[in-house]
């Protein structure tokens, strides 16, 4: 029988997206969008849990389409804000001593629409664009 463990999803950002994925019971136990603070006292709260961390890392992201001036000034404003909760997100896991790894945001399927995204994994519940990437890091495994 596999180890029981819990697989959490962080999608890093002003509107954390915080997933929680139960391996032995192959379903998700909360999907959820929260500030960076609530989702890091959650995933303290589940440390003494067997657990692993996937934070999508956009510090690792090199691409942003195609935009007008104005748009990418916005964009990569916000860019970096996201890049410095990543590396909150990297000390603070570090510090707590759970594994996690943090991933590429290429590595992972992201930007499904409600529909696509209960298709994909049965879920039904509301969900948003942040709760959503953060599901998609750790659903199935």
């Amino acid at each position: 029988m596999k180890n029981s463990m819990i697989y959490i999803g962080i999608d890093a950002g002003t509107k954390t997206g915080f997933a929680a994925w139960d391996n032995r019971l192959k379903k998700f136990l909360q999907i959820t969008t929260l500030q960076i603070h609530e989702a890091m006292r959650i995933v303290s709260d589940y440390k003494d849990h067997n657990i692993y961390v996937r934070v999508e890392d956009a510090r690792k992201r090199t691409w942003y389409g195609k935009m007008s001036r104005e748009q990418e000034r916005s964009k990569l404003q916000g860019v970096g804000s996201v890049k410095r909760d990543c590396s909150i997100w990297d000390d603070f896991l570090k510090d707590l001593g759970v594994r996690y790894e943090m991933v590429e945001p290429k590595r992972n399927v992201t930007k499904l629409s409600h529909e696509q995204f209960v298709n994909l994994t049965g879920y039904d519940k509301r969900t948003n664009e942040h709760s959503r990437d953060a599901a998609m890091l750790v659903f199935g495994f």
